[in-house]
């Protein structure tokens, strides 16, 4: 958070992730999220956002032009869970690690590092030629 939104708690007010997510749906980007609102403090929707839209970005940069995805927003009683499929041609073994150590952070900071500061987790399952999915899961933080 950053420090105007610290002392007027603009960070701290609900807002519903739905609206931020279904914002990211394209002819090839298909949302499903519940009916019912998924309200989380401003902060944690507008960086769970951020991180769903990097993977997305992912999904185009280096699946193609053709490739689609799905998201699915789940609102679980004490955490969100968002997970982020796609077509494409999946990612090689060690390629994560590799692309890191090569000083490329997308994955570990647009997706990990937004994700880890608001303690959750991200997994990442992929094998070529069948895809990718992110899995996302925050806990609900007390009291959102």
């Amino acid at each position: 958070m950053v420090a105007s939104e610290a002392a007027d708690g603009a960070g701290l007010d609900p807002a519903d992730l739905r609206t931020h997510l279904t914002g990211l749906a394209t002819a090839a980007v298909h949302i499903a999220v519940p009916a019912e609102p998924v309200a989380l403090p401003a902060h944690h929707a507008l960086e769970l956002a951020a991180a769903v839209s990097a993977a997305l970005d992912n999904v185009h940069r280096h699946a193609g032009p053709t490739a689609r995805a799905w998201v699915l927003l789940e609102d679980e009683r004490d955490a969100v869970r968002v997970s982020i499929r796609d077509d494409g041609p999946g990612i090689a073994e060690g390629r994560l690690v590799e692309a890191a150590a090569a000083g490329r952070l997308g994955v570990a900071q647009s997706i990990r590092g937004r994700v880890n500061d608001l303690g959750g987790t991200v997994d990442i399952a992929s094998r070529p030629g069948e895809g990718t999915e992110v899995e996302i899961r925050i806990p609900r933080p007390i009291g959102g």
